[in-house]
């Protein structure tokens, strides 16, 4: 059922490093947006501080990569089954510049790797660096048929290089 206000979705836009909120707060209202308000799609913008007007906050830009750090993350809320406590919590509010959010994640949870490709379910396998979505699917369907090697695994699409160190 679509609502007939907004038959192709609602989206809105965060503006990031306007005011002091972390990553995790920053995330935590995303997903509550598309759980609660179903939108189809949020962006983020990186503030812009205008120099010449002094009703808005003389604040430096946030660095870029803050940005799309935080668009990872939304996309393993999304499309990966992660919610936001797996990949922020209290203690690190904020997300690694140096490093992916899914790489950040695995790095923290060493308890749940290597996983075994050939026996793991596709919600786990999903949660290997280096590996999408289109790629877990095929993982799941090519096991079926045979075993599976890091030769199958490149052929697949999955990118080794991040892959190898988690499986």
């Amino acid at each position: 059922y679509k609502e007939k206000f907004v038959p192709a979705g609602q989206t809105t836009q965060l503006i990031v490093g306007a005011s002091p909120e972390n990553d995790r707060h920053i995330l935590r209202l995303a997903d509550s947006l598309y759980q609660t308000q179903k939108l189809k799609r949020v962006y983020y913008s990186g503030y812009v501080p205008i120099a010449t007007d002094n009703r808005v906050p003389n604040l430096s830009a946030p660095p870029l990569v803050r940005e799309n750090r935080i668009y990872q993350a939304a996309w393993l809320l999304r499309f990966y089954g992660f919610s936001v406590d797996e990949i922020l919590d209290e203690s690190q509010p904020d997300l690694d510049l140096e490093i992916d959010p899914k790489l950040g994640y695995a790095l923290r949870h060493p308890e749940n790797f290597p996983v075994d490709i050939n026996r793991a379910d596709y919600e786990t396998i999903l949660r290997v660096p280096g590996i999408g979505v289109k790629s877990a699917k095929k993982i799941v369907s090519s096991r079926r048929h045979q075993r599976l090697h890091l030769d199958h695994l490149q052929k697949i699409g999955v990118v080794l290089k991040r892959a190898r160190y988690f499986i």
